[in-house]
């Protein structure tokens, strides 16, 4: 199976990657071409736009930084519209809002080609291990085509159906994360400054219900002030506001949701955004930002 890969950032990168591992002929495209370099060397193609991947590749996959990337690689010069037809599929699994997917299938759709939206759950070690959670809608042939490549990718994916419905879901899911993150943060700096060992926190949790990968996972490092990006806090506090419009468009009261927003915004100013998203623990200790990566 020969499919295009669009965006070699940390997830992109990693993905391409595992499909090289696992057999598929791909040929990828970044902005930044030197990003290429790592796949040729596993065997990867390369192609010059956007465009010139679509014209080469019945299936092109997309994973790309946010709204402005993804409608940018559709609709620019030498951009996927312009070779995508009757008989091509384009896979877009950004994490974006509906409207941003809804307005690229229906351009891929006036074309002849076929959209699936398909967002995933999980940073860089599920990306590069094949365990990410994909949350897909649209074209259900489309779909099924992809299973092979998505059965690669991730170790569940989920039709949920109409398009617009995979990026809503993502976006319910991150908004969890990054308030549950926020509470964690404040968990950690309570314990702390109430005299307590937060790595003992981290054991208590470790054994109750409210155990999680994710407290798991990076809390040892944010007891550390190590925040290397498997998740950059730029696009955690971007889902954060996508979920919000998502909350004002259908009256959900969201207070938890809109605090932790404040926390990420306040992060970015202080020159975390390109951190792990777990760098809001640098704002509730009151730290000014003296992280590290």
């Amino acid at each position: 199976m020969e499919v295009g890969f669009l965006g070699l950032g940390i997830m992109g990168k990693a993905m391409a990657a595992n499909l090289l591992r696992h057999g598929f002929r791909v040929t990828v495209w970044n902005r930044t071409l030197s990003k290429c370099d790592e796949l040729v060397a596993m065997g990867a193609a390369v192609g010059d736009t956007p465009a010139s991947v679509v014209a080469k590749c019945k299936y092109t996959i997309a994973m790309l930084s946010d709204p402005s990337a993804a409608l940018s690689v559709v609709f620019d010069k030498d951009g996927v519209l312009e070779q995508i037809g009757e008989g091509k599929g384009y896979v877009d699994m950004s994490t974006v809002d509906a409207a941003t997917s809804c307005k690229i299938s229906e351009a891929v759709k006036q074309k002849g080609g076929a959209f699936v939206e398909a967002p995933v759950s999980g940073s860089k070690k599920p990306a590069e291990d094949g365990q990410l959670v994909i949350l897909a809608a649209g074209d259900k042939a489309l779909y099924d085509d992809m299973v092979p490549a998505f059965d690669v990718l991730g170790k569940k994916s989920f039709f949920l159906g109409e398009m617009g419905n995979g990026a809503k879901m993502k976006l319910v899911v991150n908004m969890i994360m990054g308030s549950m993150m926020n509470a964690f943060s404040e968990g950690l700096c309570l314990a702390d400054k109430s005299g307590l060992s937060p790595q003992t926190l981290l054991d208590v949790l470790d054994l109750g219900a409210i155990a999680n990968p994710m407290f798991k996972m990076k809390g040892p490092s944010m007891l550390q002030g190590s925040y290397n990006p498997a998740f950059p806090l730029k696009h955690q506090q971007k889902d954060m506001r996508l979920a919000l419009s998502l909350g004002d468009e259908n009256a959900v009261s969201m207070p938890v949701a809109a605090a932790s927003n404040e926390a990420f915004k306040k992060a970015r100013s202080l020159g975390l955004g390109d951190l792990d998203f777990s760098a809001v623990h640098e704002v509730l200790k009151g730290t000014g930002g003296q992280a590290k990566a």
